[in-house]
C-alpha cells in the first residue's frame, strides 16, 4: 500500500484540448501499463481532441455539467454523479458544455493514449441528448 498526496495541477491546451483545461495526475502508473488517474477541470467550451486509449477508461462526473461523444454516436450530456465508461479503442472525446465548467475524475488502465484531431465546432454542437 502507498499513500500519495495531493499534487498541484497545470494548464493544459494545444495538442490534446481546444480551450483551457486543468489537469492533476494525483496517481501516475505504479506499473508498465498500469491504472492511471486524472482530475481534469475544464473550462466552460474546453474540451479534448479526438482519441482512442488501448485500455479501458471511465469518468466519473464531480461537478457541473459535460459532454461526451463516441465517433459515430450522437454526443450525450452529462452531469454530477454520471460515470461514463470508455472501452478499448473506443475513439472518443469529452469536455465541458459550452455555458458550463466540468470536473472530472477519469481512470485509465492499460497501455497508451493515442491523441487525433481537434473536435470541430459542429461536433461540439450538434446532436446532443
Amino acid at each position: 500500500m502507498e499513500v500519495i498526496r495531493g499534487k498541484d495541477s497545470e494548464a493544459r491546451r494545444g495538442e490534446r484540448f481546444t480551450g483551457t483545461a486543468w489537469v492533476g495526475t494525483p496517481l501516475k502508473a505504479q506499473r508498465p501499463a498500469g491504472m492511471r488517474v486524472f482530475l481534469v477541470f475544464f473550462e466552460p467550451g474546453a474540451r479534448t481532441h479526438w482519441h482512442v486509449h488501448e485500455g479501458e477508461q471511465t469518468l466519473y462526473v464531480v461537478a457541473g455539467t459535460g459532454r461526451v461523444q463516441k465517433s459515430g454516436d450522437p454526443g450525450r450530456e452529462i452531469g454530477p454523479g454520471d460515470i461514463v465508461y470508455i472501452a478499448p479503442g473506443e475513439k472518443h472525446w469529452h469536455g465541458a458544455g459550452p455555458q458550463n465548467s466540468l470536473l472530472h475524475l477519469a481512470v485509465t488502465t492499460g497501455g497508451d493514449t493515442v491523441w487525433m484531431e481537434e473536435v470541430t465546432g459542429d461536433a461540439y454542437t450538434k446532436d446532443f441528448n
